[in-house]
């Protein structure tokens, strides 16, 4: 008998998963990115323990008719993306078809769905991967997402998990993100049963930055603006003052997606050059435009960073449109470093 073999299903999806799913924040990612595909304009997250023994979301999104409900939790089911040059113009966040699959494979998981055409929704109950129940429920349109007990099944990526302190941190830091970079959205994220914050819909990106960061780091900020068609970038910059030891208050969106891109951060930097201490980064909220066909989001399993086809126009850009913000803010008399 041959040595070479087909994995099962569910072992596939649990090895998937660990591309995916590294933490209770990574579903909170993955999940979080659904609801904005689904055009959802209020999303409530609800965490216990940090994300280790629940992760809920719900959100008032389009929500899935039962057969797209049940094809969903198939590998490499989405209706993102029809053909191969779409995958070099990606206009969502998600695209894989790999996120709820890879998700139920490790954990006890429930989605409840409804479309504004259905009279009731369609719920599917999960567990490690096998589906235990279909069935239809009263619920409002959109969907909701419960994940029990993560890595229940695979007790050797569970023991990776850090306290829930550390969990939470990660989960509430990835929210803010997203926040940050869909102010027409209401978010809202309950742990452990309080309520920690509850963000309605802002007129501005500098609005909702003062809600997340707080009115006194937003009240530092200045703006930068540079139009263009090939680059174009709009945001705001903290003062050289304001720099801290680590890059945490710097966010990044390409095309309205928050990622950690080390060309951006280079850009920054480089904008900066001249008014920073060496080992200090400034603050920012940066929107960076590119033209769809012009950025491959797919080449990181997190999708935490990406590759643009022009990277010297963005990047020269960037740190033009920095460098030049920051000398009209100096002449506005903000300290410098």
């Amino acid at each position: 008998m041959g040595r070479v073999r087909l994995l099962p299903e569910v072992l596939a999806n649990q090895i998937a998963a660990g591309e995916v799913v590294e933490r209770p924040a990574s579903v909170v990612k993955e999940l979080l990115e659904n609801t904005l595909d689904a055009g959802a304009t209020r999303i409530a997250v609800d965490l216990e323990q940090g994300g280790r023994t629940l992760v809920r979301v719900s959100d008032n999104g389009s929500g899935m008719e039962k057969d797209d409900a049940l094809l969903s939790l198939e590998r490499h089911a989405t209706s993102k993306l029809e053909s191969p040059e779409g995958l070099f113009a990606l206009e969502t966040l998600g695209f894989r078809g790999e996120a709820l699959p890879s998700i139920a494979s490790v954990s006890r998981m429930t989605l409840t769905t409804r479309t504004p055409e259905d009279a009731s929704a369609t719920e599917i109950r999960c567990e490690g991967g096998r589906i235990l129940s279909v069935k239809e429920v009263g619920a409002p349109v959109g969907t909701t997402v419960v994940v029990r007990d993560l890595f229940y099944n695979t007790p050797a990526r569970r023991k990776f998990m850090k306290t829930q302190a550390t969990e939470y941190g990660h989960a509430a830091d990835l929210l803010s993100s997203m926040a940050l970079g869909r102010p027409e959205v209401h978010v809202s994220l309950v742990h452990n049963g309080r309520e920690v914050f509850s963000w309605p819909p802002a007129k501005d990106s500098l609005t909702r930055t003062a809600a997340v960061l707080g009115r006194e780091a937003a009240g530092g900020l200045f703006p930068v603006e540079e139009p263009g068609e090939a680059v174009s970038i709009t945001g705001h910059l903290g003062p050289p003052d304001s720099a801290g030891t680590s890059p945490r208050a710097l966010y990044t969106y390409v095309n309205r997606r928050f990622v950690r891109d080390r060309l951006l951060l280079h850009a920054i930097q480089a904008g900066y050059e001249g008014r920073l201490m060496r080992g200090r980064y400034p603050s920012a909220v940066l929107f960076v435009s590119v033209p769809f066909d012009e950025v491959d989001v797919n080449v990181h399993p997190a999708k935490a960073q990406v590759r643009f086809a022009r990277q010297d126009t963005v990047h020269d850009t960037v740190a033009r449109a920095v460098a030049e913000a920051l000398a009209r803010g100096a002449r506005s008399g903000f300290r410098e470093a």
